[in-house]
């Protein structure tokens, strides 16, 4: 199990200790940069609650811990949409970590056409040049954890890097987190074996690395992204998609009106159950990375299994 004890906080007027004053955008990232500073520092968490990473407003307690802070980690334009104009006004001093850009980390195409539309397909403009320049990855890395583990130490790196007084603090946490990271793809990995096979429909194509990872079985979506609400005639669509592939269940997120999903699924015998990337309602903090694998496990397992 994941677990640290933090002991120092992040402060926004003169620094307490030496950590770099560290933000991270969404809680998967913040949970697992909060791991390697572990008894150095904490970082700021932007993104908080049932708030979405595409279109979430900054506060202004939120807007100073960026002007004040040395490193910021997110994943890149295509998931936090809202900090891209942000990111471009950081001061020149400030390490900015993109970590979409990096190649240790395993990126899938994002799915297009059949049974996943075009993500995040509001028309043209930002999203049309962030597929242009990046060929569009799907951006919920974090969803498989030997990402998980990358990450941990693409972050220890560059901590060390910038703070070479606390490097073996935050190497050894990060040693420790990736062993622990290992035992928990094994620990999901198990779990998930009766319903590999179970056929499942989601509203928001976020789960492909986890699919990847640990072999489940979606078989598709039914909305584009959280902003946007299926047609009708998507929903006929998507009834159909349910009784061809014999989805056991249909999973909404915290984001989505309960009545959308109860609509999805009428005159289908599929079953609703949530599922959420984000943890919305797990507190931050190292432990919040493990746990939001584990529920997700659960609630595949628990729905599907009937």
């Amino acid at each position: 199990m994941l677990c640290f004890t933090l002991v120092a906080m992040f402060s926004l007027g003169p620094r307490a200790h030496a950590s770099p004053r560290t933000v991270a955008t969404i809680k998967p990232l913040h949970s697992l940069v909060a791991g390697v500073m572990a008894g150095v520092g904490a970082p700021v968490l932007l993104v908080t609650g049932t708030a979405s990473p595409h279109d979430h407003a900054l506060k202004p307690s939120q807007a100073r811990a960026l002007a004040a802070a040395d490193l910021v980690i997110w994943i890149g334009p295509e998931m936090e949409g809202f900090f891209a104009k942000a990111a471009a006004s950081l001061d020149s001093k400030t390490t900015l970590l993109t970590l979409i850009d990096h190649d240790g980390l395993t990126r899938l195409p994002a799915r297009e056409g059949g049974a996943w539309e075009t993500p995040h397909d509001h028309g043209a403009g930002a999203h049309g040049e962030i597929k242009e320049a990046h060929g569009y990855h799907d951006p919920h890395v974090w969803l498989d954890p030997a990402n998980g583990r990358a990450i941990v130490a693409l972050v220890a790196d560059t901590l060390a890097r910038m703070d070479a007084g606390n490097a073996p603090v935050y190497r050894a946490n990060a040693a420790r987190m990736i062993q622990d990271l290992k035992a928990l793809e094994q620990e999901i990995a198990d779990l998930v074996t009766p319903i590999r096979d179970v056929p499942f429909i989601v509203f928001h194509d976020a789960y492909q690395y986890f699919e990847a990872r640990f072999g489940v079985n979606a078989a598709g979506s039914i909305s584009v992204s959280p902003e946007r609400r299926p047609s009708a005639r998507r929903l006929v669509d998507i009834r159909a998609r349910i009784a061809t592939s014999r989805a056991a269940c249909i999973f909404t997120e915290p984001q989505f009106p309960p009545r959308l999903a109860e609509t999805a699924r009428e005159g289908t015998p599929a079953r609703l159950d949530t599922l959420d990337p984000l943890g919305a309602d797990i507190e931050p903090g190292p432990d919040a990375y493990a746990t939001l694998l584990r529920r997700l496990a659960s609630s595949l397992v628990s729905c599907l299994r009937g």
